[in-house]
């Protein structure tokens, strides 16, 4: 699938994957199906949710690394700078080198380019926080959490996942 097409699909998830209310019982959920697959599928994976003020979920599963929670840490404040998807902006952005450019003053350190993080948006209210997956080929982290997302909010998975890349 062309990026311009998985571009318009995230853009469409965004829109879709909107809470009316968000809770820690709705963190602990997600978080919790999150994990459960995770462990189903031996997924060596890092999952954190969090609102910006405070942690509400962390998770890291067998086989998972710190550096996946230095990654899941980073994508989450790209969600948090520019309230969209990580996959969005690696896709908008083309920069294989997974940092910002120059001009932008965005630390490597402190933000990277990598697919994973998704916002917790609240029907009339914005972006509230923000959901990080590590482990997995950044297309697949996406995919964990826009399953998760999904499920919870009782949408249907394939009427909203990615197709197979190009």
């Amino acid at each position: 699938m062309p990026a311009a097409d998985d571009i318009a699909r995230i853009a469409e998830q965004e829109r879709r994957l909107v809470f009316d209310r968000f809770d820690e019982a709705t963190a602990f959920a997600i978080g919790s199906l999150i994990r459960e697959r995770g462990l189903a599928d031996k997924m060596p994976i890092v999952v954190e949710l969090r609102l910006w003020d405070r942690l509400l979920f962390y998770a890291a599963l067998p086989s998972s690394t710190a550096s996946n929670g230095d990654w899941v840490r980073r994508k989450l404040n790209v969600v948090k700078m520019f309230q969209k998807s990580t996959y969005r902006m690696v896709l908008e952005e083309q920069r294989p080198d997974r940092t910002f450019k120059p001009g932008v003053g965005l630390s490597a350190t402190e933000y990277v380019l990598a697919g994973g993080g998704f916002p917790i948006t609240v029907n009339g209210i914005g972006v509230v926080g923000g959901i990080g997956v590590s482990g997995l080929p950044e297309r697949q982290d996406h995919a964990v959490v826009v399953a998760a997302l999904s499920a919870i909010l009782g949408l249907n998975e394939a009427s909203l996942a990615l197709g197979d890349e190009a």
